[in-house]
């Protein structure tokens, strides 16, 4: 077992290491993005589905209360968390409009959505990016294995160099969070 602990930390790690080298400069672009967002009075949406749904949920929470330093709340909403309003437009016009007809109800010019799927192929999470990029939304897709068809459809994808679904979770809630950190830092000096 101690094996497999050893081989399952060593691994995460190197992923992690290869994002740094391949990846932090769009990272910083997207907090930078968002903190424009949140400088200009606008607001964050993130959506994913099951894990991914989860660390929209976890980013948004870090963002409205607190991440490392007591400050004022930052609009960022999770567009998973709603069980009434997910499972009526499912239900009524289909799993694929869930996020979309949120992003309608939401979004403004100038807004940023943050897209998260491992695969980067789940119909409802494209359809949540086209319809932000119609309403004039920045677009930033958290997606893992070779980028799906999410890569191409947002205008900053940063893609996690892996197929294991574990290991892309673990750098995108990583990643989620630097972007918290730098927007506490820029935003609250």
């Amino acid at each position: 077992m101690k094996d497999i602990v050893i081989r399952e930390l060593e691994e995460s790690a190197r992923i992690k290491r290869l994002v740094a080298k391949e990846l932090a400069e769009r990272i910083a672009e997207a907090s930078q993005w968002v903190m424009e967002t949140f400088r200009s009075g606008g607001k964050v949406l993130l959506f994913g589905n099951g894990g991914s749904a989860a660390d929209a949920q976890h980013i948004a929470t870090e963002l409205v209360c607190r991440f490392k330093k007591e400050r004022k709340a930052l609009p960022a909403l999770a567009l998973s968390t709603n069980s009434s309003l997910v499972t009526a437009q499912a239900n009524d016009k289909g799993f694929e409009t869930i996020f979309s007809r949120q992003i309608e109800t939401w979004a403004k010019k100038g807004d940023v959505a943050i897209a998260i799927s491992t695969s980067g192929n789940s119909p409802n999470i494209l359809e949540g990016v086209k319809k932000a990029k119609e309403l004039g939304m920045r677009t930033i897709g958290f997606i893992g294995k070779r980028g799906g068809k999410l890569k191409d459809l947002v205008d900053l994808p940063l893609v996690v160099p892996s197929d294991d679904v574990p290991r892309i979770q673990e750098v995108h809630i990583t990643i989620g969070h630097i972007i918290c950190h730098l927007a506490e830092k820029g935003l609250f000096k």
